[in-house]
């Protein structure tokens, strides 16, 4: 079979002094694109929020919530023994359910701060964190990590840059895919439907469907260290789970409260 041979350079271009690479491109992309299109909600609703700084709690908290979720869900034998080494983020290691930690560890002093509707920015900034994970993972699959099993199927990648000849599947690109669909999906319910009348529901709503989508879709990805090959569930899996419970309390709540509202 004819499968897809997989190599690019993780480099974009490299000059000596400076060799700018895929995945922080994508990754700042996001961000970008996450910025301009909450900055257009605000200002078509007229909301007061103090976005420019909500964005910055929400990039630090992200980005050290991500760090220190690899370092202690994934390897903590590693990072408790020589704790200084959680420091070198450019030795690669970042985990998505700690950035969703430490994410909303930051809204929360954000919001305590600021006196921000919760319920409110969570339902937009949802949409912002699913389109925000097409471009992660995007940046995963230019570095040719993060990979699926072996396996057969004709859109089978090898991932020439680990030095492999056969072929997994692509589960960057899966998930990649998926994503996008769910930020668009919530795009239309937000901008073409009430849902956003009912508060909490587009957030409880983008809870379960990526977290239970990053649950199925462990099934076909590489386990990421070793101690996960004895689980019965990986890591991804069990960090999933309690994603998905919020996500089902936040809708049913929002629609008894909608439903409590409209009596």
């Amino acid at each position: 079979m004819l499968y897809i041979n997989w190599q690019p350079s993780p480099e974009i271009f490299d000059l000596g002094f400076i060799a700018p690479r895929w995945y922080g491109l994508l990754f700042a992309a996001g961000f970008v694109l996450g910025y301009y299109l909450m900055k257009y909600i605000v200002k078509r609703e007229g909301a007061k929020l103090e976005f420019d700084t909500c964005l910055m709690y929400i990039f630090i908290g992200t980005l050290v919530g991500a760090r220190l979720g690899h370092c202690l869900f994934y390897e903590p034998e590693i990072y408790l023994h020589n704790p200084l080494a959680i420091l070198k983020i450019w030795e690669g290691g970042l985990a998505s359910h700690g950035a969703g930690i430490g994410m909303f560890v930051a809204l929360w002093l954000f919001i305590r701060k600021y006196k921000t509707d919760t319920l409110w920015l969570f339902d937009r900034l949802v949409i912002m964190i699913a389109l925000g994970g097409f471009f992660i993972r995007m940046g995963n699959l230019m570095n040719s990590e993060i990979v699926g099993r072996p396996t057969n199927v004709a859109w089978g990648f090898v991932f020439r840059n680990l030095g492999e000849d056969f072929p997994r599947h692509p589960a960057q690109l899966y998930e990649s895919i998926a994503y996008l669909s769910m930020g668009l999906l919530m795009l239309w319910l937000f901008f073409r439907t009430k849902a956003a009348t009912y508060k909490g529901l587009l957030f409880g709503l983008g809870m379960v469907l990526i977290f239970a989508f990053r649950f199925f879709i462990e099934f076909t990805k590489d386990v990421q260290v070793d101690f996960e090959r004895s689980m019965t569930l990986d890591m991804g899996q069990w960090l999933s789970i309690p994603f998905v419970v919020l996500g089902l309390i936040f809708i049913i709540l929002s629609v008894k409260k909608h439903k409590y509202v409209e009596k």
